[in-house]
């Protein structure tokens, strides 16, 4: 099958379990239901759902919200997982408040600078339960590379009824606000026939500082930090703790 949405977002976020522990440790203590924004396929939903927390998944894709819900209910969860369309920046759940809420895997990072941010911390604001948590990844600095300074990371890869995909990064390109990821995405049909193209990510320039300052702007209360180790293929995240 040709690739859609899907099946990139989960080969080239689906295999990451780096940051899992946390989440399941910061459920066991808050309690649900857990409010996952930028929930995507269900990586982080799917996990703690498996470990009987009951979770709100958000996303703004339609399409990775279906896949979620029949992965939810082939999981046996379906009654455990709830998900919703929604900007992570806007996001108005009919005055609901969660004693955790998780924005996993730089999500903080894809919301378009300090006026996204702030529009998504004023949502966090009125979604918090009172003492609840929000806890925000944010990866730390990556190093660029070309052909000529540094080998690039393997490419992921999958398989999916016959037809091969492949998606491989081939830069890193700092800004003065930002680092743009690029990738080449190729699929190769079961008769050899081959497609590409490309795809950039953006993520803003955001240290743990900066998002803690501007939380407590936005009426939340400094928790302090988590971390998530790196792995030999991705990079660490320092994780943000902000207070309801």
């Amino acid at each position: 099958m040709t690739a859609t949405a899907t099946i990139w977002h989960d080969l080239e976020c689906g295999a990451y379990t780096a940051d899992l522990p946390l989440w399941r440790e910061l459920a066991a203590a808050h309690g649900g239901p857990v409010l996952d924004l930028g929930a995507g396929t269900g990586r982080v939903a799917l996990d703690l759902a498996s470990a009987g927390h009951a979770v709100v998944a958000l996303d703004l894709e339609q399409e990775f919200l279906d896949a979620l819900d029949a992965r939810a209910a082939a999981a046996g969860v379906s009654e455990l997982v709830e998900t919703v369309r929604g900007d992570a920046r806007t996001f108005a759940l009919d005055g609901r408040r969660f004693p955790l809420i998780l924005a996993p895997m730089q999500t903080v990072q894809l919301l378009g600078g300090p006026a996204g941010r702030a529009q998504f911390l004023a949502a966090v604001h009125a979604h918090l339960a009172p003492g609840g948590l929000m806890a925000a990844a944010l990866a730390d600095a990556l190093e660029g590379f070309d052909a000529e300074h540094t080998e690039p990371p393997l490419p992921d890869i999958v398989e999916v009824d016959g037809w091969v995909h492949v998606s491989q990064p081939v830069a890193v390109r700092p800004g003065p606000d930002g680092i743009a990821i690029e990738r080449i995405r190729q699929s190769v049909s079961p008769e050899g026939r081959r497609t590409a193209e490309g795809d950039t990510i953006h993520l803003d320039t955001l240290d743990a500082d900066t998002l803690a300052a501007e939380g407590v702007a936005a009426g939340l209360r400094d928790g302090g930090r988590g971390r998530i180790e790196s792995t030999e293929e991705h990079v660490g995240s320092e994780v943000v703790l902000l207070h309801g």
